[in-house]
């Protein structure tokens, strides 16, 4: 369980830097708005970062964990705005401890546009570069 403990530490902290020793070379990140997989740890942590941003605000907070051998289902919650954002990560990790496949499923429909938005804004500069 250290990688849930290591990704709660990131979350709360906001500290996205820890992610690059958090995420294994070949994660997979499994997006609520884009179609495809972004494989990878430097797609997947971009992703990560931009959701610490635009999630990752002061309501943000867990409300349920479930954790079987490998594998993690987190509830959170948190208020963009004047939308309230439901949603879980369902987090797997390797024998290393580092995070192999992060998948974010997010509700209401309202949330998800307005995180599609808002997420487009903040990966935008970095597909620039």
């Amino acid at each position: 369980m250290k990688a849930i403990e290591r990704w709660h530490e990131i979350v709360k902290a906001r500290d996205v830097d820890g992610l690059d020793e958090l995420l294994a070379d070949d994660v997979v990140f499994h997006s609520p708005v884009v179609h495809t997989p972004q494989r990878g740890r430097t797609l997947t942590k971009l992703y990560l970062s931009a959701a610490v941003m635009v999630l990752g605000n002061d309501s943000f907070r867990y409300v349920r964990e479930v954790v079987s051998g490998d594998s993690a289902v987190l509830e959170f919650v948190t208020r963009v705005g004047d939308t309230e954002i439901n949603g879980v990560d369902l987090i797997r990790w390797n024998t290393d401890d580092r995070i192999c496949d992060f998948k974010v499923m997010i509700r209401p429909l309202r949330a998800i546009q307005l995180i599609h938005q808002m997420m487009g804004a903040q990966l935008a500069p970095q597909a620039g570069s």
